[in-house]
């Protein structure tokens, strides 16, 4: 029968200091030495750590599907490879520690992270709600790099859509930066989806002028101008008939690609004035005037007018501008790989 050596413990410690120092040694040396046993398992894990670093960029950045989708949507297509490539990290640092023999602690880990990750929400409540709303815009899609959008009262055109903000140029020039959440949940009025879009005016005739001859005559000039649409056609409508005259409305339709709003409604709102006062249907004048003349060729001096018709072709005044900022935001741009036919040239 085989005896039992007895093994050698260090002994308790005793209230001397120098016991005590030699029992904290022998604890040293002896983590020391199984440090040193488990080299090679440390130098295993760790490669294959690194190794899982590398595969997770080399996967996420030649995944065919996820090549697909950013064509279609270049933001949803860095989040999905962010998470593959984070995954296959986890699962690097999963098998590295069950080599090791450590896998009790992938559990106080994961649940560090869940508490870290509940205070740090509930910090950045408003970063994170930010960061969600650019996600779900840019699965939405409710506007394009160039699009005139509405938000809130604030219009502009669409520079570029941030993790974090909207930004927009307005027609002074200015950046106007709109937080995604504020985006996402308030009513968004997009001018440029629709390439057609409709202009309205209204004027004043003089009392006893005949309504169908107004109406026709101003339908005839909104018909004759370059830029305004056939169809829908042009029309014009009554509002009001009040004491010594009437009130019109016309309304014309351009093509936004090629007319701009603003530009053609002035034009038209001359040439229609101009075709009332020829036929002598111009609109009242409420103001009375007290004029010294010496000749009779003075009083309608003033009604005279060039034929030349103005520009109404679109503005490219924001272009150059809009071109630069959105350069200087592609980096963040979750819609650069988006077109549009109202984009500006960079």
């Amino acid at each position: 029968m085989t005896s039992l050596k007895p093994v050698a413990l260090p002994a308790l410690p005793s209230g001397d200091l120098s016991d005590r120092f030699a029992t904290a040694l022998y604890q040293v040396q002896t983590k020391l030495v199984a440090l040193a046993a488990s080299a090679p398992l440390l130098l295993v894990a760790l490669a294959i750590v690194l190794a899982s670093l590398w595969l997770g960029g080399l996967i996420s950045r030649h995944l065919l599907i996820l090549n697909r989708l950013s064509q279609r949507n270049p933001y949803l297509d860095g989040l999905l490879r962010g998470i593959v490539k984070t995954l296959i990290v986890l699962a690097g640092v999963l098998v590295a520690l069950d080599l090791l023999g450590a896998t009790s602690l992938v559990g106080a880990v994961l649940g560090s992270a869940g508490v870290i990750g509940l205070v740090l929400g509930f910090a950045f409540k408003d970063i994170a709600e930010n960061y969600v709303a650019g996600i779900l815009l840019s699965l939405r899609k409710p506007f394009s790099p160039g699009d005139t959008v509405r938000v809130e009262g604030h219009e502009g055109k669409v520079v570029a859509l941030t993790s974090r903000a909207t930004v927009l140029m307005t027609i002074e020039g200015n950046h106007l930066m709109l937080p995604n959440a504020l985006v996402f949940k308030s009513v968004l009025l997009n001018f440029s989806r629709n390439p057609k879009r409709r202009f309205e005016f209204e004027l004043d005739l003089n009392a006893g002028a005949s309504l169908h001859g107004a109406m026709d005559t101003g339908i005839s000039a909104l018909a004759s101008m370059e830029g305004v649409l056939a169809e829908p056609a042009p029309a014009a409508l009554i509002l009001e008939i009040p004491s010594g005259g009437a009130r019109l409305q016309f309304v014309g339709w351009i093509d936004q690609s090629h007319n701009d709003l603003a530009r053609t409604r002035s034009e038209a709102l001359r040439r229609v004035f101009k075709s009332l006062q020829a036929a002598g249907m111009a609109p009242a004048v409420q103001v009375q005037h007290v004029r010294l003349e010496h000749s009779d060729e003075n009083a309608t001096r003033h009604v005279h007018e060039t034929e030349t018709e103005r520009d109404t072709s679109v503005d490219h005044a924001l272009d150059a501008q809009l071109g630069q900022a959105r350069s200087e935001e592609s980096s963040s741009d979750l819609l650069k790989h988006a077109t549009t036919g109202n984009e500006p040239p960079p």
